[in-house]
């Protein structure tokens, strides 16, 4: 058998399906589009759901895929066996109700043994005990032997997800041993055991199990087939661990070559291939456009990238290593993914970005982790960590709770993770729930999504008011043949000149008209198959199926969508420009009264920045310059720059609207014809929305208007306020009244000093009466309307005067009591600890605080408690 790299086998895989008649669709990204159910793309069929529940009509009838897919559910599992990986690539070939398992096991078969030309005596295959079908394919018509061909029951080979379509499936096993498999038994054996493992499976989807249980043969079947990537390498080198894969093997080998040499040799194998496979991971998430945050796909993203620089600790890797195996990962899957390659700037920002940031806490983490908690739990002989702990550690220092877990294990301590989620609940104050429920691989088959395969024509690019035919009525989650008076529904024609909701923006709204009723359309939006609908509450009469009627956009929301769509472009533009390439969108949102552009960038505009994006906007805007539109291939778009969405993907023929040489975009949004209809543009607000990720807001049109005169109100309420007879002398005034204020406070500050010095000149009494324990001095003291500063200095004073002492002072102001304690060198060598100490004495008090063992600072509310803790601080010591 001949030895094929990751390229090698990709190619073959395509090539081989593509000369079967199967139309092949790159890989879609890893975010899952117009799926709520998934997290992340994590097999082969996955974004092609819709085509399996007809939801959608395929490309072809035949497909075939090579996707990357994201598992991490067996994150633990990285790096200790041979072949679990976060990362991995799919290779598959569908058919929707074309050919079935006759043809699908041949073209298995062939692929194999003929074009591989793994040898016939290692492979292995499994069928459904109840499936004869395909056991008698295998045996007569591919000619395997009967003793070669297991029946598994339905645990293993009955492909099925709660209601909807369903079926047996067929497997193809690889064996690593010389010797013949030769009973059930063995062949279950040596799958547990390794030395048997699947390459291929085969799910023949022929039945739609219902509600009741029933198992429905399908009108259409399908096929849907997957292998692993990885796993075929793993045949095709000969070797047993995916690690030693040549793709693989290259980033373990580079991340051993920054590695410390002298680490122990277990380690440094177990780390540098988790740090090898997730760096993958990493490379290909932030590609598709997710950023390092603490929910969701974020949180999976930034669990990967401290999970790397934790590794890179334990075998010595102290300094910043992150971009250079990812760039090596960049290197190896460029000619696959050239996306990485466009990106590479990109995706270098946002790895640098989180290991800073998480470099900065991970020392501080890790020192309160095992110097504070995990000692204090062997002190006290447990071995439990509380919620409210790790959830600190995951709050205050982004330790995700599964690092924290990993850490613990290996000194065989658990977490309370019921504590730790009610910690975040708390705090979050609603359960986030990143994923909803379905009755099927995800999908919702609600009846919007059940409609005919007819196209929805839109039209509303040249006209806003346009005749029709209702194709369908939906009223309360069922076709209807009406929609009677003051009744919610929706609404499908054959032609509308309403914009679905899609690309960042809002939906149309308007009227719709027949001869018998009139509807308000309040929102506009499309189904699952790509038909656009429209949300309508009947104002008069009655709408029926089959009506003509008249559909009208409200013109004049439409042109402020406009206005504040090609100003979006416009920003996008001009924010590359003043602040260079590496911005790129990650999200967007537009409708009649404003816009908002989330953007990657690493730190927050500065009012210059802010001025120089809006002057260039408007610059645009007041050269009055047409906006073109046109229709070309999505490699001729590119080819002349357009600027793309990280995340999508894109039809063959895609529509790209550029403004002169500054700005082009793909894009099927609704725009000015002209810069000009603008009017004008102004950024309102600019935030950040996560590590790496910045946020603009701004408007266009006569909603700048409005701000204007908005604000003028303002300064005119001002000027009559500070009494100034013009708004331009309003500055003046200002400042005029802050030097005031300043120089009023430090006169204040003085009087306080003056009276705070005078109260304290009593702390020679107090130390002269003070008690004394095991020679330690104990100093303490309650002050009332004392500065805090002084009070500090104050305690120092008399530390350095005191041989050997501990000193708590507080000073109350307002109800409230801050406390400061203080030890000098002798009393920290007999034992005393100012953190510890503090926080002993305020918890009795109701209060909170901590430090270091030479000095530390607190607060409490409860200043009769506060009193009876300072009276029972001889006896804690």
């Amino acid at each position: 058998m001949k030895k094929y790299t990751y390229d090698d086998l990709r190619n073959l895989f395509i090539e081989f399906f593509k000369n079967k008649s199967h139309y092949v669709m790159s890989s879609f990204p890893l975010v899952p589009k117009d799926d709520d159910s998934l997290l992340l793309i994590n097999a082969g069929m996955a974004p092609l759901k819709k085509f399996f529940t007809r939801a959608a009509t395929p490309p072809s009838n035949r497909v075939t895929t090579c996707q990357k897919c994201i598992r991490t559910g067996d994150i633990d599992s990285v790096g200790k066996t041979a072949r679990h990986c976060t990362f991995f690539e799919m290779f598959g070939n569908f058919s929707f109700g074309d050919y079935f398992k006759k043809d699908a096991i041949a073209y298995a078969w062939e692929f194999l043994t003929k074009v591989i030309e793994i040898p016939t005596d290692r492979l292995y295959i499994s069928v459904y005990n109840e499936d004869d079908e395909a056991f008698d394919i295998w045996k007569k018509e591919i000619g395997i032997e009967e003793d070669r061909i297991f029946k598994i029951g339905k645990g293993d080979n009955f492909w099925e997800i709660g209601v909807g379509p369903c079926g047996p499936c067929s497997e193809i096993f690889y064996s690593f041993l010389d010797e013949k498999i030769d009973s059930k038994e063995k062949f279950l054996e040596f799958q547990d055991r390794g030395e048997l493992f699947e390459i291929w499976n085969l799910v023949f989807t022929q039945f739609n199990k219902n509600e009741n249980g029933v198992y429905e043969t399908l009108k259409y079947k399908n096929i849907d087939t997957g292998m692993g990537l990885e796993r075929l390498a793993i045949v095709t080198q000969g070797v047993k661990n995916v690690f030693e894969t040549d793709l693989l093997k290259c980033l373990v080998d580079k991340v051993k070559s920054i590695a410390n040499p002298s680490c122990k040799e277990d380690q440094l194998d177990y780390s540098s291939k988790v740090i090898a496979d997730h760096s993958r991971s990493i490379a290909f998430l932030i590609c598709d456009g997710v950023i390092p945050s603490n929910e969701g796909r974020g949180y999976v993203l930034r669990r990967l990238m401290r999970r790397s620089i934790r590794h890179a600790k334990l075998i010595g890797i102290n300094k910043k290593f992150l971009n250079d195996i990812v760039s090596k990962v960049i290197d190896e899957y460029k000619n696959s993914y050239p996306e990485l390659i466009e990106r590479k700037e990109y995706i270098s920002n946002i790895v640098d970005v989180e290991e800073d940031n998480f470099s900065k806490t991970l020392n501080n983490g890790m020192d309160i982790l095992l110097n504070n908690y995990v000692k204090e739990l062997e002190n006290k002989n447990e071995n439990v960590l509380s919620g409210s702990k790790a959830f600190k550690l995951y709050d205050t220092y982004g330790f995700p709770i599964e690092l924290t877990e990993e850490i613990l294990k290996e000194r065989n301590i658990t977490v309370d993770i019921d504590g730790f989620e009610a910690e975040m609940k708390s705090q979050q104050k609603k359960a986030r729930d990143s994923r909803k429920t379905d009755n099927y691989l995800g999908n919702d088959l609600g009846v919007l999504n059940s409609t005919e395969n007819y196209e929805t024509e839109f039209v509303g690019y040249e006209r806003l008011e346009i005749k029709s035919k209702i194709m369908d009525i939906i009223v309360d989650n069922s076709f209807s043949d009406e929609i009677m008076y003051k009744t919610k529904g929706f609404l499908i024609s054959e032609r509308t000149p309403f914009y679905p909701e899609m690309g960042g923006q809002i939906g149309d709204i308007g009227i719709i008209k027949s001869q018998n009723g009139t509807a308000k359309v309040i929102s506009t939006q499309k189904n699952m198959q790509g038909q656009i609908y429209h949300v309508v509450e009947v104002l008069e009469g009655t709408i029926k199926k089959n009506d003509e009627i008249l559909l009208i956009v409200d013109e004049p929301r439409r042109k402020s969508i406009c206005r504040n769509h090609t100003a979006t472009h416009l920003l996008q533009s001009a924010l590359r420009s003043v602040l260079g390439n590496h911005v790129k969108q990650s999200g967007s949102y537009l409708d009649d009264k404003k816009l908002r552009f989330d953007f990657t960038h690493f730190k927050a505009l500065t009012h210059d920045e802010i001025k120089r994006v809006e002057d260039m906007v408007n610059e645009y805007i007041y050269k009055q310059i047409n906006v073109k539109t046109e229709l070309m291939d999505i490699i001729s778009a590119k080819e002349k720059g357009a600027t793309c969405l990280f995340d999508e993907k894109y039809e063959d023929e895609v529509r790209v609207l550029s403004v002169d040489d500054f700005s082009m975009e793909l894009c099927g949004g609704t725009h000015v014809t002209n810069t000009g209809f603008i009017g004008s543009f102004i950024i309102t607000s600019e935030s950040s929305v996560s590590s790496g990720v910045r946020r603009i807001e701004a408007t266009t049109g006569s909603n700048v208007f409005d701000i204007v005169k908005s604000n003028r109100n303002i300064l005119n309420q001002i000027s009559s306020e500070v009494k100034v007879s013009s708004i331009g002398e309003i500055v003046n005034k200002v400042k005029s009244l802050v030097s005031d204020i300043k120089n009023k406070n430090s006169e204040i500050l003085n009087l306080v000093s003056v009276i705070s010095n005078a109260k304290l000149k009593e702390m020679d009494n107090i130390v002269e009466n003070c008690k004394e324990k095991n020679g330690i001095k104990v100093v303490v003291n309650i002050f009332n309307d004392v500065d805090v500063n002084g009070l500090r200095d104050a305690c120092a004073n008399i530390r350095d005067k005191v041989e050997c002492g501990v000193f708590m002072l507080a000073t109350v102001i307002n109800g409230k009591a801050s406390v400061v304690c203080m030890a000098n060198k002798k009393a920290i060598e007999l034992g005393v600890d100012c953190g510890k100490l503090l926080k002993e004495t305020l918890k009795l008090a109701g209060g909170s605080g901590g430090g270091r063992k030479e000095m530390a600072q607190g607060s409490a509310t409860d200043i009769e408690k506060l009193k009876n803790a300072f009276n029972q601080l001889y006896e804690i010591i």
